[in-house]
């Protein structure tokens, strides 16, 4: 949600002053006693708009992450931010340069320009210091250790503090592994058992300070998402004029019904389908590199629009880039359709592109009273939804089409290619 008026990235102040909070032995998740913190050691900002004082004191993340950055919320503001800042570029400025190397032997030119252009649309990270950047980085290593079948205990890691921190972001990827069977299942449970040995010291931390934490944090939650608050994805709310714009699919049947019930179950219904098919897809399918990268590819759009995601989220993307160079290089009308997708929705999803949508769209003045003027905002101001939803389910097709030809022993058979490790994990069946 970009800077704090009287200067520094939003969204980590609010973890670094909820650290803050625990360490003074305060409940973090006490809008009351981080706001006091918060005040205390001049955080408070006159100018700041309430949105931004409410994003401050309404702290929503895990406990987990309570206790990662504590070691950040034991120095000053500024060098907080400051190392911070650099370990969010550092992670995906590595996560993009091994999905660059999985694609260089196919399409060095196509996979650096994808992986590029999505680094030179990370502000709303960079600015605001989410988490999300960190996670994203943390969940891309993780994926290419264990597909690759290299620094397999740094993959492990890397994935259980991904989900510790982020669970919605990395989860659908962790349940890949864990689908696909053999040693990649093993390392899925080994992933779930680190993760929650990570969880339990900070669980325990909060509720030793606060036992009633539980219950504010679900107040917080209800209170974000409820009118008027900072996850409002209602067309009237805060986030709709900012380029950091919720992407999930509530934002676009909110445009129908203002009623949560209604675009919730909505929202479940037409992204769950999608993900229930790819879930059995992966289920019943051998294990191939070529498999596991189709089926990233289709799964990582398809998690942005189901569970609450921004824009900042849609970094996790890049996961898709070495499914689409393999399909650009194989040539022909598939790998043409995976390219165009790919490329346009990394445009639709990137913060400068956003910037201007959003600039634009306030200027149209678009009434959501009748149905024609619906119709044009979900066409005109939500397209990143739109491509997300269409690229997820072309290369969803894709991969069950891939899979049944895989499992069938007269289809046709995997080359060895930069993909894959010849030694590496799998599975087979008879």
């Amino acid at each position: 949600m970009g800077w704090k008026l009287s200067g520094g990235p939003l969204n980590f102040q609010a973890v670094y002053y909820g650290s803050r909070c625990l360490l003074q032995h305060n409940n973090p998740y006490s809008a009351t006693e981080v706001d006091r913190v918060y005040r205390s050691e001049g955080g408070y900002s006159q100018s700041a708009e309430a949105w931004q004082h409410r994003d401050m004191t309404l702290y929503v993340n895990t406990p987990a992450t309570l206790l990662v950055v504590a070691p950040f919320a034991m120095l000053p503001l500024s060098a907080a931010q400051w190392l911070w800042t650099v370990l969010n570029a550092a992670s995906l400025i590595l996560a993009a340069f091994l999905m660059w190397d999985l694609g260089a032997d196919y399409a060095p030119v196509l996979s650096g320009c994808l992986v590029g252009f999505l680094l030179a649309n990370c502000e709303n990270v960079f600015a605001g210091g989410n988490t999300a950047g960190i996670v994203t980085g943390l969940c891309i290593v993780s994926a290419w250790c264990l597909l690759r079948d290299r620094f397999v205990p740094t993959g492990i890691m890397c994935m259980a503090l991904s989900l510790v921190i982020k669970p919605h972001e990395a989860g659908l990827v962790w349940l890949f592994f864990l689908l696909a069977g053999g040693v990649n299942r093993r390392r899925a449970v080994q992933t779930a058992i680190l993760a929650a040995i990570l969880m339990l010291p900070a669980v325990l931390w909060v509720s030793h300070v606060a036992p009633s934490w539980m219950d504010d944090w679900s107040s917080n939650l209800a209170a974000i998402s409820a009118p008027g608050g900072i996850n409002d994805p209602r067309p009237t709310s805060v986030t709709n004029i900012t380029a950091d714009n919720v992407i999930s699919l509530q934002a676009v049947f909110s445009i129908f019904s203002d009623n949560p019930r209604i675009y919730n179950l909505a929202s479940y219904l037409v992204g769950g389908v999608p993900l229930l098919l790819w879930a059995i897809t992966a289920l019943r399918s051998r294990f191939s590199a070529r498999l596991a990268w189709l089926a990233l590819a289709a799964v990582v759009p398809l998690t942005m629009l189901v569970t609450y995601h921004r824009v900042h989220d849609a970094k996790l993307l890049l996961l898709m880039v070495p499914a689409c160079v393999m399909l650009w290089a194989e040539g022909g009308a598939i790998g043409r359709t995976a390219t165009l997708l790919t490329a346009a929705v990394f445009a639709l999803t990137a913060d400068i592109p956003l910037a201007i949508l959003c600039e634009f769209s306030q200027r149209l003045h678009l009434s959501t009273a009748a149905l024609s003027g619906q119709i044009l905002t979900v066409l005109l101001v939500r397209p990143d939804q739109e491509i997300l939803i269409a690229t997820g389910i072309f290369f969803l097709w894709f991969y069950m089409r891939q899979s049944q030809a895989w499992g069938n022993p007269a289809g046709p058979r995997e080359a060895e290619h930069a993909l894959v490790n010849p030694s590496g994990p799998g599975r087979s069946r008879a």
